[in-house]
């Protein structure tokens, strides 16, 4: 009788196998609040990995790290009225503290615009304190109805950036820099995902932006996942807060505004788009554990994965040596194998007769004998190698599941058949976006023709990319 398996398949029942990944690779368990996540060790060590990268990024665009409170009065949210009317329903809300009710509610933060801007007022003075950069690394609060582990939960992890410009013209090309420079850039060269850049509809802009862009990935079902955006929010927050500075010419003038973001959704993302039914396969570039070196048995084996593990350590190789030999060794590698670990290294008696080891590639699969002299200088070949294959399998499932259609019904048509339509805005519009909406289907974001973000929702030639989404 064959042995169940270990992950419900996906193409049996895709959001069931996510689930299990996410159980048997011991990335993170529900929470006792319903909605809320804990992240375990494995997990948030891709977590910290996508930290680091993005905030070298980030500092590089010149932006510096803060942190504002958690608490937000409620009277600041009701400044800019868009705002708070598109983060009403998702509002946490305390009204009681310390055993005395508070004179004025305060809400956990769902974002800080509203109290960044608050401290802008003061920071800024004259023209002299501009661009004002800053980016905070924080939990924020979004009651969320229904909930899912990483994709949306009530509680989860991000960056947010928000900057004050002299103008118009600096906050968008901000905005753009941060979209393409950082998240872009990000997402595919070290999470090997092939996003597509693009803008919102005005129907799903962020509430108070004046221009939403975005990044949207294709998941394994061809479901779409947003995975970060970049708004601008020209001066509608400073209007409310009044933030303004004197310029060259000694005139008041309010600022232009930005705010960008990008959460543990990715971890979401990340699984989606490159696990299989053996579990997570992890981008060689991202791993926190780029290669693990296992002893199968035998207290010489156990040595030699010590003395070879320190050795790859020196040579920059992110390693975890894997010594528990009182453990089963097939449960071991399956362990591994599910949480996507980019190569496993395998050395038994045998093989140090032989001066080799098994060299266990999870993301092409196979194995085959190496010299283990060899491996200092084969193992960054055969990163890059495995880092640049999941691009190409995310860039080839975007580009045979995306349909170019003319009709509405086309367009609703391959969405559901689990895809994405391209289709020329002006032939859809924001009615035929409302009736796409009656059947779960979206409007991911706009493109112009050549694949760029265009200017404007109503630019010549802009396409539409269609899909439903998570």
């Amino acid at each position: 009788m064959a042995k169940a398996p270990i992950l419900t398949p996906q193409a049996e029942d895709f959001p069931r196998w996510y689930q299990d990944l996410i159980n048997k690779a011991e990335l993170a368990d529900n929470g006792p609040v319903r909605g809320t996540m804990v992240i375990r060790p494995y997990g948030y060590g891709l977590w910290e990995r996508m930290q680091q990268e993005m905030d070298a990024r980030i500092k590089d665009a010149g932006a510096q790290n803060a942190y504002f409170p958690l608490f937000i009065p409620q009277s600041y949210l009701t400044k800019e009225a868009e705002h708070v009317e598109g983060f009403a329903p998702e509002l946490a809300v305390v009204t009681h503290g310390g055993g005395k009710e508070l004179e004025e509610p305060v809400v956990v933060r769902p974002t800080s615009e509203t109290i960044i801007n608050e401290y802008f007022s003061k920071w800024v003075q004259s023209y002299r304190d501009l661009p004002l950069l800053i980016n905070q690394w924080a939990n924020v609060v979004r009651w969320e109805m229904r909930p899912r582990v990483f994709l949306r939960t009530s509680e989860f992890l991000w960056q947010e950036g928000h900057t004050a410009h002299a103008t118009y013209e600096d906050a968008r090309d901000y905005a753009a820099r941060i979209h393409r420079d950082v998240y872009a850039d990000f997402m595919v060269n070290v999470l090997g995902i092939d996003v597509v850049l693009g803008r919102k509809t005005a129907k799903e802009r962020f509430a108070g932006a004046i221009n939403t862009l975005t990044l949207e990935g294709m998941m394994g079902d061809g479901k779409a996942l947003q995975l970060g955006t970049s708004h601008e929010l020209g001066q509608n927050f400073a209007k409310a807060f009044n933030t303004q500075y004197l310029s060259k010419d000694s005139k008041q003038e309010l600022v232009w505004q930005t705010s960008w973001g990008v959460s543990t959704r990715m971890v979401g993302g990340l699984i989606m788009s490159h696990g299989d039914d053996s579990g997570l396969r992890v981008p060689p570039r991202l791993a926190h554990v780029q290669v693990v070196v296992m002893a199968i048995k035998g207290d010489e084996a156990v040595a030699k994965v010590r003395e070879l593990g320190d050795r790859l350590k020196a040579a920059g190789i992110r390693v975890q040596v894997d010594d528990r030999v009182d453990t089963p060794f097939g449960r071991r590698a399956v362990d591994w194998e599910l949480k996507g670990v980019p190569v496993r290294i395998e050395i038994g008696p045998r093989d140090l007769e032989n001066g080799t080891a098994m060299l266990a590639r999870r993301i092409p699969g196979g194995k085959e004998p190496v010299t283990i002299d060899s491996l200092v200088d084969l193992l960054p070949k055969v990163l890059e190698e495995d880092q640049a294959q999941l691009l190409r399998e995310s860039r080839a499932r975007r580009e045979s599941r995306t349909a170019d259609v003319s009709t509405i019904e086309e367009a609703a048509e391959a969405a559901v058949a689990g895809g994405w339509a391209r289709i020329r805005w002006a032939d859809l519009g924001p009615e035929g976006e409302a009736k796409l909406g009656e059947q779960a289907v979206s409007v991911r974001c706009l493109v112009a023709e050549d694949g760029s973000v265009p200017d404007a929702d109503d630019a010549p030639g802009t396409i539409a990319i269609v899909g439903r989404s998570y």
